[in-house]
């Protein structure tokens, strides 16, 4: 599981971008980038330019951390996108948004994706009535993710529920009652990626 353990809104100010790690702290004026929408550090009047090679990878870190998986993860998936037809900048994509704790959180489940991660891994999530712990597996469609009936986490995910306010994807549906449910109506295709990057230059770098 990536973890990172200092702080996470510095990653958002490095990367320029909201990556939404905070939760629910992102949609409110407290957020860091919000605050102060400048890299992180001191003496920044002194930085140079990015070298191209920096441009390409700021892009690929924004994707990291935006998903929260290490070197070796995103390694696997662009190869995995490269062998596979079509575009592989939207291949990786489409892979990232499969990915079982992604979708926990941008069903409302999990505030953040670092604690839809602690949610599958702690057993409180199921897929077609079994229960799953891997942060990483891919979703099919007709999938249906739901909520283990009983008390510890259903407490915490009606809890996340009401506070998540954003906008359930198209390729998902969730119904909320007693035991909270989504449903996986198709795969993503990449306008249902969440995050806005230049997928050009992160398949340049990684197919050096």
């Amino acid at each position: 599981m990536a973890r990172t353990t200092g702080p996470v809104c510095r990653l958002c100010r490095r990367d320029g971008l909201k990556l939404f790690l905070k939760g629910s702290r992102c949609d409110t004026p407290k957020c860091a980038i919000e605050r102060r929408d400048t890299p992180p550090g001191m003496n920044q009047a002194r930085r140079g330019k990015l070298t191209d090679y920096g441009v390409h990878l700021r892009e690929k870190q924004k994707v990291k951390h935006y998903y929260g998986v290490l070197e070796r993860q995103f390694r696997g998936y662009f190869a995995r996108a490269e062998k596979g037809k079509g575009n592989t900048g939207e291949a990786l994509m489409i892979l990232l948004e499969r990915r079982l704790d992604n979708i926990v959180h941008r069903l409302g489940f999990g505030l953040s994706r670092a604690q839809a991660r602690q949610l599958i891994a702690h057993g409180h999530i199921t897929v077609n009535g079994h229960r799953v712990d891997i942060p990483s597996y891919l979703i099919k469609p007709n999938d249906l993710i739901r909520v283990k009936n009983r008390a510890k986490s259903l407490q915490s995910i009606l809890a996340n529920i009401s506070e998540f306010h954003r906008d359930v994807p198209d390729f998902l549906s969730r119904v909320d009652g007693p035991v909270p449910e989504g449903r996986v109506s198709r795969l993503p295709t990449s306008e249902d990626v969440s995050i806005s990057v230049q997928r050009n230059l992160i398949v340049e770098l990684c197919s050096k």
